[in-house]
């Protein structure tokens, strides 16, 4: 069986978590607890471009927070 996550054949979504993450999923699994779509059912290429346009920055959002109110938690 070859690896859902990497099969150019199939559908995938975009996940977000509240840490502004982002995940490539297979569309036909459910999304996991703390993660909501942030990029509709697509080829797995538009889906990785969509990740690489939108995640930038990849320090968690609570990182980033910290830094700019000078203090790290």
């Amino acid at each position: 069986m070859s690896n859902p996550f990497e099969r150019d054949d199939e559908l995938y979504v975009v996940l977000l978590n509240k840490e502004g993450q982002y995940s490539l999923w297979p569309a036909f699994l459910d999304v996991p607890l703390g993660w909501e779509i942030s990029y509709r059912e697509d080829t797995r290429e538009k889906c990785l471009a969509y990740i690489n346009e939108e995640w930038t920055d990849m320090r968690p959002l609570s990182l980033k927070e910290s830094l700019a109110s000078g203090v790290l938690k």
